[in-house]
């Protein structure tokens, strides 16, 4: 991988990935481009200089000029910031999905406790086995339940409809965050997220059913690539529990601070990851991929790292949500 020069001509660089490869291979007709996106994941706005002292022709010379990253396959990686386009002109604010860990009312709190070895902070801490849940159980105040332990999924897989011991789930909210729009107004129906992917690296963890939904079950992957990542779609149509409305059904908003988004409200995510089967039951890809780290009271633990890429359908916005999956020594 390296930079092209922009300096002069613009250079157009396009590789096919690796899915685009084999279908090619193929020879049955079966590779067809109907879509592609783009990205700017090396501009810096921040060089725009209105006030530079030759004319307006120079205010985004250094962003013009900016080296450009050759064209890779590896999906993972490539095109991260996404365009987007919009067919009007009149919009102040772009919507923005945020991570909904400040909501009061919604156990989806990012752990913010001590360890030693490698720190872990401002993530989600996965559990992968029931050993390792029942020492961040008894391991709380006064042996208390999971969900006091913020920032802590039981990615254990416990039985289908066993709530007793609910705990943190990853929710996120969708809309304006802005105080210069009232929340109270309605987002445009053209800014409202009603279907998003994630993604999560399959060898590590599954996404599963939101703490509200009475059966804790695994949602199907659409599609797994090459490299293991597997992609999921969820829309409010077809999966309710995973994605909701955050206008009150009376249309009426009357609570400023119930969700993560300053302004006009759109839709929120939620959902919890499940250890994968690999995790559960071995440390070999703890040991190759990962590393170990003491959390101060609950002792030693192996550790992997790694997150949920959530892309909103209608808009392209993406958030990495950062997860750690641990498993007791």
């Amino acid at each position: 991988m390296g930079f092209l020069d922009n300096s002069g001509d613009i250079i157009l660089d396009a590789v096919l990935t690796d899915l685009g490869r084999e279908r090619l291979a193929r020879g049955d007709g079966s590779f067809k481009i109907t879509k592609f996106a783009v990205a700017d994941d090396e501009i810096d706005y921040g060089k725009y200089n209105k006030n530079n002292a030759s004319g307006s022709a120079y205010y985004d010379l250094d962003i013009l000029t900016t080296p450009v990253l050759e064209a890779f396959t590896n999906n993972i990686a490539s095109v991260k910031h996404k365009l987007m386009t919009i067919p009007r002109n009149n919009l102040l604010y772009l919507p923005v999905i945020k991570l909904a860990n400040e909501v009061s009312g919604l156990s989806a709190g990012l752990w913010t406790g001590a360890s030693t070895g490698s720190p872990a902070t401002n993530l989600y801490l996965v559990t992968v086995d029931a050993a390792t849940s029942l020492a961040a159980k008894e391991s709380g105040p006064t042996g208390a339940v999971l969900s006091n332990q913020i920032g802590v999924i039981r990615g254990d897989g416990a039985p289908a409809g066993d709530m007793s011991d609910p705990n943190t789930q990853i929710a996120l909210d969708q809309g304006l965050d802005t105080n210069k729009i009232p929340y109270s107004f309605n987002l445009d129906s053209d800014l409202i997220e009603n279907q998003y992917i994630l993604e999560i690296d399959d060898r590590l963890g599954k996404i599963a059913t939101p703490l509200k939904s009475n059966v804790q079950g695994l949602l199907p992957p659409n599609f797994i690539d090459d490299d293991r990542i597997a992609s999921y779609y969820v829309s409010r149509t077809s999966n309710q529990n995973y994605v909701s409305s955050l206008i009150p059904a009376s249309g009426e908003q009357t609570d400023p601070n119930s969700t993560a988004v300053a302004g006009p409200r759109g839709t929120r995510l939620e959902f919890t990851i499940r250890g994968s089967l690999e995790l559960n039951t071995s440390t070999s890809i703890f040991t190759r991929l990962g590393g170990e780290f003491n959390i101060t009271g609950w002792g030693d633990f192996y550790y992997i790292d790694s997150a949920v890429r959530v892309t909103g359908v209608t808009t392209g916005y993406r958030v990495d949500v950062p997860i750690r999956f641990i498993k007791k020594k």
